[in-house]
């Protein structure tokens, strides 16, 4: 039987899958301030079609003085917003970076154990700070550090993916308290950890409604879009990306995913929880694929939450506990009413706009997948896992 305590697997009981201490806003080394200034004023390098001459201009990144997991993170942002900016940034679309960005953003992501290529974690997790140190983590008192263009619409849609992981620390939290129900055979313990985990889904799905007010549809796909992508099925880079002077791949073209949300762990930690169960097929490959992206100890939570045992058994033995079926059923329904609104929104954000540039195709997402078919499928298999309930 296995435990899910949040401290176990590294995480926060007050942060969840968000980093313990705020992010590193700049790297403290003098040696890096070239690359910090070229990373504070990306968006002025973008719009003068300088930055990839910048960057090959740049002095040597000195890897070995970075210490803390904490700087290895501040780097790892800047080193993958600069990269996907010096692919996706000026035409054409280029199919290699340069050593002098290569070989250090394959030795910080060696280090932190995720390929180099912009993943979610660094786009969102470690990605933001608060204006009011003292406040919240949440919608109103954070802003990003990192940014391609900046604006209201690139800034509103991490920030609502920051907001809702903080929210999301309350799930986790309710995930390690359902599990030691089981394991101690407490049905009431199993029914306050479900309706903490609702109350906290209920607070998700307020955070990922309020997209709109901040992200239009239309600015979203032409302004922000186009840099999240990555070099696997990306009819832009037939041959993947070339990362010179890395010796460990040869001077052979890498196909790494763009960034995207399935790299977060709260809804694979939900589903492994809840005994939400995906079909053996392309769509359940891609999922474990993503798994690749997450922090290693990210990828254990939730394997811990796959491994049982089993919530809907436990729950089926005792079905005559009061309100466990029902608040049950009413996480599953959280989960796949986040996913529908999730659907919604690539619907509108992605395949209703009109596509310019093979480079950001309207018909994948940004992990380069089929991403209608997909989502659907994961919404309609989550609503199929409600349990019947004992009359």
């Amino acid at each position: 039987m296995t435990l899910c305590d949040l401290q176990t697997f590294g995480l926060s009981d007050e942060r969840g899958f968000l980093p313990h201490v705020d992010p590193l806003r700049q790297l403290p080394q003098p040696e890096f301030a070239a690359w910090e200034q070229v990373a504070t004023n990306l968006p002025k390098y973008l719009a003068g079609l300088s930055l990839r001459k910048t960057v090959n201009n740049l002095p040597d990144f000195r890897v070995e003085l970075l210490g803390s997991e904490v700087e290895l993170k501040r780097a790892m942002v800047m080193l993958s917003f600069l990269g996907h900016a010096y692919v996706f940034g000026e035409r054409p679309v280029v199919d290699r970076i340069p050593a002098v960005l290569a070989k250090p953003w394959f030795e910080v992501a060696k280090r932190l154990g995720r390929p180099p290529v912009l993943s979610y974690e660094s786009y969102a997790l470690d990605n933001w700070q608060r204006i009011d140190p003292n406040g919240p983590i949440a919608t109103g008192n954070i802003a990003l550090l990192q940014n391609f263009l900046g604006g209201i619409d690139e800034e509103w849609f991490v920030i609502v993916h920051v907001d809702i992981e903080a929210r999301a620390s309350e799930a986790l939290k309710a995930i390690a308290l359902g599990r030691r129900a089981v394991v101690e055979n407490k049905p009431s313990d199993m029914v306050n950890a479900l309706k903490a985990m609702s109350c906290a889904l209920n607070g998700m799905y307020d955070s990922l409604c309020r997209m709109l007010e901040h992200c239009d549809p239309f600015i979203y796909f032409h302004r922000v879009r186009p840099y999240i992508h990555g070099w696997k099925n990306n009819p832009a880079l037939p041959n993947g990306l070339i990362y010179e002077g890395v010796t460990e791949y040869g001077g052979v073209g890498q196909f790494f995913r763009g960034e995207t949300g399935a790299q977060s762990g709260i809804i694979p930690s939900l589903d492994g929880f809840l005994g939400v169960g995906h079909k053996e097929d392309l769509l359940k490959a891609y999922l474990m694929e993503m798994r690749q992206y997450m922090p290693p100890q990210h990828r254990f939570f939730l394997e811990a939450t796959e491994a049982g045992p089993s919530t809907r058994d436990f729950i089926s033995a005792n079905a005559s506990e009061p309100n466990l079926e029902a608040v049950y059923n009413q996480c599953v329904e959280w989960v796949e009413k986040f996913r529908t609104k999730h659907l919604e929104y690539a619907v509108l954000y992605i395949a209703n706009q009109a596509q310019k540039d093979p480079s950001n195709p309207s018909q994948v997402g940004t992990g380069g997948t089929p991403f209608v078919q997909y989502l659907t499928k994961h919404r309609d298999e989550t609503g199929e896992h409600k349990l019947p309930t004992t009359p």
